[in-house]
């Protein structure tokens, strides 16, 4: 069936528009100077992450270059086929004109998919997948052609080589084939193609992940360990509704009450499953962050806008559909700010507050004014040219010879990116992927260090002194007030220091 109905091209329409107009924003995020290092240096495998989302970057650089705008393209573009598959999806659950306009404005609405599609990194590309096997999912479940399996395969095998959690995508299907009448597919020879499929385009990384000491098996631990606030399981469910945004519950929840309880949705059910399988993972792990999953819900807000429009069928009219249509827009501009950089800092600070939301962050890390999704846009440029004024500061001998170390990839892609201007070499770091990296050939004679301390720095260096310090205004607090040093001669070379460094987080 083919959809052709103005709605379907103008809200994923809107979504984009809404993306590239405030894709400038505060500046740079974080993660963002990491990716681009990272597509620097393509491979198979990052301590981090799979390699899907960085080849797309490197591609996207050689096409549009690395303005913000560009930038963020891609993560835009995916966010408005998010949006259109959720009303692709109500149409295929049986949903006419208004349930196709209830889940795409939902999917508008939710500030984690604001955020997730703000910025590039591989999240944006999460939901976008996991949406697009949902889509594969309700039209095998209305009887299309098994070869449907070969290309669901194919979105699981990308999903993966995107981000590994697609694993739980995966394991709730197979849950939800089996608490089902769909069962019987297993004894098809169609879900194993797709198994398959999906398992050798994976195989690389697995390869990668084997030859280097599965070193995300390594960071996964440390950061819930170490890094991670834990979260209680009521907590958990109460973030769910605010970063889906509470206009969107009544419709998340319809979706639910649909694949599990409505007779037409009886067929569809195995959809209910993979949600609750994957809620109940992430539900009993007490480092799962709120946004972990976002991406099922674009398959209830489906199935919820159909339950709508059938709720209101017998007295719904233009009125009370343009009524519910801008409540839902009205709920989502009310929480944009929280997602979207559209506010000068001093007004989004005060916006919050009379919210009543505070700074928040799922990380062990102190917090002033902004949330950490928003301070992490902030300071990169002042921070580099900090630093830049150190090296320019070093007789011509030593700046030629001279390395930046920073202990985190944030600062180290920073430096990496923004420091071509200034003449900068390329960053070390004993953090993530840049720990894998290694010492480029730097011999240690000369480093500038930002943080820690003179006592832990004289432990490496012969000599040390400081020449700076950072002032990153709006940025993490970690970030702020940290010296800027000179370290001379390391004491033993730096090959034999270099494993000491390693930190995966």
């Amino acid at each position: 069936m083919r959809i052709r109905a103005p709605e379907m091209l103008a809200l994923p329409g809107l979504k984009l528009l809404l993306h590239l107009i405030t894709s400038g924003g505060y500046g740079y995020f974080r993660d963002e100077f990491y990716y681009i290092a990272c597509s620097d240096r393509l491979a198979f495998g990052y301590v981090d992450h799979p390699p899907l989302s960085v080849a797309l970057l490197r591609l996207s650089r050689d096409l549009f270059g690395e303005s913000l705008l560009a930038l963020r393209l891609l993560p835009a573009v995916a966010g408005a086929l998010a949006v259109y598959l959720a009303g692709r999806m109500a149409a295929d659950l049986g949903g006419g004109r208004f349930a196709r306009i209830l889940a795409m404005l939902a999917t508008i609405a939710a500030p984690i998919y604001l955020a997730l599609n703000h910025i590039y990194s591989m999240n944006a590309f999460d939901v976008l997948l996991w949406a697009a096997a949902a889509a594969l999912l309700v039209r095998l479940l209305r009887g299309g052609p098994p070869r449907l399996w070969i290309v669901l395969g194919l979105v699981l095998g990308a999903g993966l080589l995107n981000k590994i959690s697609v694993l739980w995508l995966g394991f709730g299907l197979l849950v939800g084939l089996l608490a089902t009448s769909r069962r019987r597919w297993l004894l098809t020879r169609w879900p194993w193609v797709a198994g398959g499929i999906a398992a050798l385009m994976f195989a690389p990384h697995v390869i990668w992940q084997i030859l280097h000491d599965w070193p995300t098996l390594e960071f996964i631990h440390n950061a819930t360990t170490r890094k991670m606030v834990a979260v209680d399981p009521l907590d958990f469910v109460l973030q769910q509704i605010r970063v889906m945004n509470p206009v969107t519950l009544p419709l998340w929840l319809g979706g639910l009450w649909f694949y599990f309880f409505a007779r037409e949705g009886r067929p569809f059910r195995l959809l209910g499953w993979i949600y609750v399988t994957v809620f109940a993972i992430l539900l009993v792990s007490t480092a799962s962050r709120p946004g972990y999953l976002s991406p099922a819900y674009v398959w209830l807000f489906a199935a919820g806008g159909l339950v709508c429009e059938n709720a209101t069928r017998r007295w719904r009219g233009p009125a009370l559909e343009a009524g519910v249509a801008a409540l839902m827009l009205l709920g989502g501009a009310v929480l944009a700010p929280l997602a979207l950089p559209v506010l000068p800092v001093e007004t989004y600070v005060r916006y919050s507050r009379f919210l009543g939301i505070g700074p928040s962050t799922s990380e062990r890390k102190e917090l002033r004014e902004l949330p950490q999704f928003y301070a992490d846009m902030h300071g990169w440029e002042a921070i580099v040219e900090q630093v830049a004024r150190v090296h320019r500061g070093l007789p011509p001998e030593e700046r030629e010879k001279a390395a930046v170390f920073t202990f985190n990839y944030g600062e180290a892609g920073a430096i990496d990116f923004l420091g071509r201007r200034h003449g900068l070499p390329l960053a070390i770091s004993g953090h993530n992927n840049y720990w894998h990296w290694g010492p480029r050939d730097h011999d240690g004679s000369i480093v500038i260090v930002i943080g820690g301390s003179r006592e832990r720095l004289l432990e490496r260096f012969e000599s040390v002194e400081q020449a700076g310090v950072t002032d990153c205004g709006y940025c993490m607090p970690y970030e702020d007030d940290q010296a800027i040093w000179i370290g001379r001669h390391l004491r033993v070379p730096i090959g034999e220091l270099w494993p000491d460094l390693k930190h995966y987080d």
